[in-house]
């Protein structure tokens, strides 16, 4: 309780280093408190390259000491100072020439915060930052021409996250999207699932060489269950594998595709709702197929309490 009441104060009051050492828990202070200019100065210098990365966030560092930041030994602690708000676009540029982006990319709290405010999204969305580019594409709604230019983004992260978390995402940009991205844990249904993907004029990949874009025209209104017979054999496990759930496909080329080389087309089949009756008891018999098949939408509903009791 101590340590809170400590902590509120010091939103104005700057932290001493006497303050620092006396506590037991920092809880962030470090990273979101005024901080004495004495003490923000030993923790430039301190050997955890952790405590500098928090200070490098800290909104109240005061521009000399951002710029010893600034050339730090760590990647992460510079990383940290170049998505400051406070920095001009030039700056920013200057830091990104010796920084590496490839690995996970972070919400920028400040960012997220502006999400409702189009005009900050407009300016950010032409930052030379890449990350904070990504920051403004988490945004559910984006004015037209902000979802535009991060559409056209030169950094396949940002139009992934424009994909993901944007309603007002394009459609021509999701199915670019699609062809190399299937969903992640935290949205699994995206860019498939997005409201604005393309659900008309998908006839035309039906003979595309590339099998994400050839899947999708079986998704066409005017796509026709010889074309999902023709898809049960074709070359690609994974274009057989979106046959197999297909609700059109035949019972035949369900239990043909049970014997299909690839495992998870195989499984696929053994789920699809026109599975014979012996054919899916046998797969429920069997321990190698048996949870495959009790997802079967087909399953009686006393087969279920059979196998629960």
């Amino acid at each position: 309780m101590r340590t809170a009441v400590a902590l509120a104060r010091h939103e104005e009051v700057p932290v001493t280093g006497e303050l620092l050492d006396g506590m037991a828990a920092r809880h962030g202070l470090v990273e979101t408190r005024r901080l004495d200019r004495d003490l923000a100065a030993r923790i430039c210098a301190d050997g955890d390259p952790a405590v500098r990365r928090g200070l490098a966030g800290n909104p109240y560092l005061e521009p000399e000491l951002v710029a010893v930041l600034a050339a730090d030994p760590d990647h992460d602690v510079r990383h940290a100072v170049s998505v400051r708000p406070e920095l001009t676009e030039e700056r920013r540029a200057g830091l990104l020439a010796g920084l590496e982006l490839s690995g996970m990319r972070r919400s920028v709290p400040w960012v997220t915060a502006l999400h409702e405010d189009p005009e900050a999204m407009r300016r950010l969305a032409a930052s030379v930052h890449p990350v904070l580019r990504a920051g403004v594409a988490t945004a559910r709604r984006l004015p037209p021409d902000v979802a535009e230019r991060l559409a056209r983004d030169e950094d396949r992260v940002v139009r992934l996250f424009l994909a993901e978390h944007c309603d007002d995402a394009p459609a021509a940009m999701l199915l670019e999207v699609w062809n190399w991205w299937t969903g992640s844990l935290s949205t699994p249904n995206r860019p498939y699932g997005h409201p604005n993907f393309p659900g008309r004029d998908l006839l035309r990949h039906a003979d595309d060489p590339n099998r994400r874009l050839r899947q999708l025209a079986l998704d066409d209104p005017d796509s026709t269950p010889e074309l999902v017979e023709r898809f049960s054999r074709d070359g690609d496990e994974e274009v057989r594998g979106r046959s197999a759930t297909d609700p059109r496909l035949s019972a035949e080329s369900v239990l043909r595709l049970l014997d299909d080389p690839d495992g998870s087309v195989r499984t696929l089949a053994a789920r699809h709702p026109r599975l014979p009756a012996p054919a899916l008891a046998g797969l429920l018999g069997a321990e190698e197929t048996a949870e495959a098949a009790a997802r079967n939408p087909a399953l009686p509903e006393a087969v279920m309490w059979r196998m629960l009791d």
